[in-house]
């Protein structure tokens, strides 16, 4: 009942579904719910709820439990949401294991973890999937549905209509790799932003600029594909007019970097002088991240449709 599972019974109630929020402790829980609540109210005042249904009649979808058995009786689908921690999960997907049936499909938000790693042995490994979402899952659709290698096609295809129905973006990753799809790509992005922070090239909030009123207004609609695509004739023409360059540049990219050291404190001083390690401050500033995630949605959602 942490941040991201509050945001994916939000998200399922979002889609009409009768959600039971699980976790250990009861407080937890009812400050989940609390929080779940006014968020709702404040997405709804504003024009931002998502479904057809009223704040009251989603949060009224959604429940509590802390007994892992009363929680998941009748589901059928389970999305666990406990921290990243390898030997957390495989724990809780045993315990899983002995209690469920075989229709209901077993998910994890795992963000790094391997199926491989996570269900390899579970006797219901066939119903076993990982769907990565993006943080928070309520505010950015995309979904990322990687299978175990003995996943049956059924459990990516019922898992993958179930997240459109919800309003999500699922992709399907034909098989597991590490980091998946979406974390590759901003590991490479968050990479060679530290290397020339770290070198003296730009600094961090300059470099955060060229994301987001740069990169990002691009990639907010169309991907790098489609990108190299309209930046030139065609990806033919555009191999032929800049991959020469491009190979030249990746050439000069350094090592992994550590994360560490002067670099880590450069870039720590310019992001805590921006938004103080307060938890207040960065409580405040991810509303207004929600808010403006929401209001990008509204609109591509308009444009879509137009």
């Amino acid at each position: 009942s942490g941040l991201i599972g509050r945001s994916w019974a939000m998200a399922f109630a979002a889609g009409g579904f009768k959600v039971k929020l699980y976790d250990i402790a009861q407080q937890q829980l009812t400050t989940a719910l609390e929080n779940i609540r006014k968020q709702m109210k404040d997405l709804e005042e504003k024009g931002f709820l998502k479904g057809d249904l009223s704040a009251e009649q989603q949060f009224s979808l959604i429940s509590s439990c802390t007994d892992l058995k009363a929680a998941v009786e009748g589901a059928t689908f389970i999305q666990e949401c406990t921290p990243e921690n390898l030997e957390l999960k495989k724990k809780i997907f045993s315990q899983l294991d002995l209690i469920v049936g075989d229709k209901v499909t077993l998910s994890s938000s795992t963000s790094c973890l391997l199926p491989s790693k996570l269900f390899t042995g579970l006797k219901h490994v066939k119903q076993c999937i990982v769907s990565h979402p993006v943080n928070p899952p309520y505010f950015v659709p995309l979904v990322e549905i990687v299978p175990h290698p003995e996943t049956d096609p059924s459990t990516v295809e019922r898992t993958y209509a179930l997240m459109k129905k919800i309003g999500q973006s699922p992709v399907k990753l034909n098989r597991e790799v590490e980091g998946f799809v979406l974390n590759r790509l901003q590991y490479a992005v968050i990479s060679e932003a530290w290397r020339l922070v770290g070198e003296g090239v730009i600094s961090p909030t300059d470099l955060d600029l060229v994301m987001s009123d740069g990169l990002g207004m691009r990639y907010a609609f169309i991907g790098p594909l489609e990108t190299m695509h309209l930046n030139a004739e065609g990806i033919s023409d555009y191999c032929e007019k800049y991959c020469e360059g491009i190979r030249f540049v990746l050439n000069t990219f350094g090592p992994v970097p550590e994360f560490s050291g002067e670099t880590k404190q450069k870039i720590n001083q310019a992001m805590s002088e921006k938004i103080p390690v307060v938890p207040k401050v960065l409580d405040a500033r991810r509303k207004w991240r929600d808010e403006c995630l929401t209001g990008l949605a509204k609109l591509k959602k308009e444009m879509k449709s137009d």
